[in-house]
């Protein structure tokens, strides 16, 4: 689809931001990024992982040990309850290797559809649309889909580009909404200003200042 293809030329090599090398690791951290950044998770999750490689390992933790490494990346009691079952109905259900199936992976304690399609699509080679929110923005803002139900703009997304470009065309809107399509918009920097609906709705558009880029006069 054009739109994605432009998108993806603006943030090429789009891919998630989360570190990690196993299919395992990558669950884990997609948990971890609820309501966190994936440079904060990706501060925790190297001490994380050096103490608990595996789910096998991961299923023998308690609270109590897990809280303080990952507290930085907040709501850590609820995630270190919801690491310690997803590793333990791994290792009772799935021989402690993490399921290559949407239906078997959001079945799992803590899993969400948008954390399961992120594993299937980045570790295990399983097409996936992981809708989040800025991904809700821009489909919504260019009029892509039409829903704020993350459900529904997944199948509106799916509905409109072949399996092949899912993870891509997810990536690339994620990296569109922290970069360009934020809630206050650079619009002037949007590579498809022209296709996208919400700009249609403006009138002419000033260059705006990327605040991150503005230093302190001396």
């Amino acid at each position: 689809m054009a739109v994605i293809d432009a998108l993806s030329r603006q943030h090429p090599n789009a891919d998630t931001e989360l570190s990690f090398r196993t299919p395992f690791e990558l669950l884990v951290a997609t948990m971890l990024s609820a309501q966190s950044t994936d440079v904060r998770v990706n501060g925790v999750t190297p001490a994380l992982f050096a103490r608990y490689p595996d789910a096998a390992a991961l299923a023998t933790a308690t609270p109590d040990d897990l809280e303080p490494i990952i507290h930085a990346t907040g709501f850590f009691r609820q995630k270190a309850r919801s690491l310690i079952g997803m590793s333990q109905q791994l290792v009772d259900q799935h021989a402690g290797q993490v399921p290559a199936s949407l239906d078997a992976l959001t079945a799992l304690p803590g899993v969400g559809r948008k954390t399961a399609n992120v594993v299937l699509g980045h570790a295990l080679g399983v097409p996936g649309l992981p809708v989040d929110r800025h991904v809700l923005r821009v489909a919504n803002r260019i009029g892509l889909a039409h829903s704020d139900d993350p459900v529904k703009v997944e199948e509106a997304l799916c509905a409109l580009l072949p399996a092949t470009h899912w993870v891509l065309a997810s990536d690339a809107q994620i990296l569109h909404g922290r970069r360009i399509c934020r809630p206050a918009p650079l619009c002037d920097r949007c590579a498809v200003r022209e296709q996208c609906a919400y700009f249609r709705t403006l009138g002419p558009v000033a260059p705006r200042r990327d605040p991150r880029r503005v230093r302190t006069a001396r």
